[in-house]
This record gives C-alpha cells, structure tokens and sequence, in this order.
C-alpha cells in the first residue's frame, strides 16, 4: 500500500469515528428530551453514562489526528480536512456536553407534571438533532448545500428560542408558583440554542475545508 493509500484509508476510518461520535451526541439529545417529555430520571442518568463515550471518540480521534500531521505531514486540503476534523470533534464533545445539561435539568422536573404541554421545546431539539446530521452529512459529502440548509435550520432555532423566552418570562412574571419550573425550562431551550450554535461551528469547518475561507456563520 502506497504512502498516499494509506493516508487516504485513515482519513475514511477518522470519518467514519467521526461520523459515530456524531450519532451518539445526537442521541444523547435524544433521550435527555425524552427524559424531559416522561420525566424519567433513569433515562436523564443513561445520558450522562453517554457522555463518557463522546469524550473517548473525542480524545481517539484527536489522538489519531495529531499522529497523521506528525507522521504523514499532509499539504494543503489534506490539512485543512484534518484540521477541521479535530475542531469539529470539539463543537460535537460540546454538544454532549448540553445534552448532559438537559437531563440534569430534566431530573430536577422528573418529581412533577409539568405546567404546560411540550410543543416548542422538542421542535428545536428536532431541529438540532437534523442540523447535526446536515453539517456532519455536509463534511463527508463535500456538500455546502447541506451546510447552507442547516444554517437556515438554525434560524429557525433562534426564532423557537426566542418566542419559548418570552413566553416562559410571562408565565413567570403571572404566577410565581411556575417560577421553579419555567426557570430550568429556560436552561433547557438555552442549551438547545447553545447546541446549534456548535453546529454552525461546524458548517464553518466544512467551508474552510472546501473553500480556505473562514466565514462567519452565526447571525
């Protein structure tokens, strides 16, 4: 196998790990809204179980990484992709890290019902969960219509983030007796925002990747 075969063969195997880290994080998001939706504290602690999981694939991968700049000293676009890939293994540990968030929030509301039915909320987890899958799709495929698409996605999310802070402000400034409950609630939508914001982190990388531009995603 040539120097150039066996470069390219682990950059596919990094993508792939990659790939995996990804699918679990958006699980973790997953289960810490169901733990939300049923207040389940056994399913919120089986998140924070998960988390063990992304920092491993994030320490590996980035080991891994590291040993291909140093051993194969790869030019150009091959280094920006590798580049990329161990800043984007950190927007993805990050969004392990808020799914953790919201099962430890999910936790302190598994003990009653809660004062209104959930609606918004699992919109922006869905929407989060689909833009994760878009950006990681996009860094695979080289594809910067998916990038694009998922930062449209994340305007939804504001927008959902936006409206659920005000309303729950409302709720709070009315009856004070919801003050607990709307309070963690809030820290739930806050992280949901904070996880979309990793990802445009991460539609940022695929267009340095592509493109050598580094251009500013966020609104």
């Amino acid at each position: 196998m040539s120097v150039r075969e066996s470069f390219d063969r682990e950059l596919q195997v990094l993508q792939k790990d990659l790939l995996k880290m990804g699918m679990v994080a958006e699980d973790m998001v997953h289960k810490a809204l169901q733990a939300l939706a049923n207040r389940d504290a056994a399913l919120a602690d089986t998140v924070l179980a998960m988390d063990d999981d992304v920092d491993r694939l994030n320490l590996d991968i980035e080991s891994r990484c590291l040993q291909l700049i140093a051993l194969q000293q790869p030019m150009a676009k091959d280094l920006r992709t590798i580049a990329a890939v161990m800043k984007i293994i950190t927007d993805v540990e990050r969004v392990g890290d808020y799914a953790v968030d919201i099962a430890k929030e999910s936790v302190k509301l598994a003990d009653r019902p809660l004062f209104k039915p959930l609606v918004d909320i699992p919109r922006m987890a869905e929407l989060v969960k689909k833009m994760l899958r878009e950006s990681l799709e996009g860094f695979v495929t080289r594809d910067l219509n998916l990038i694009h698409q998922m930062i449209r996605h994340d305007d939804d999310v504001d927008h959902l983030y936006k409206y659920l802070f005000d309303e729950l402000m409302q709720f709070m400034e009315k009856d004070p007796k919801l003050v607990y409950q709307a309070l963690h609630l809030l820290m739930i939508t806050r992280s949901l925002e904070r996880i979309a914001d990793h990802i445009t982190n991460i539609g940022e990388r695929v267009i340095y990747m592509e493109t050598g531009e580094m251009k500013e995603l966020h609104a």
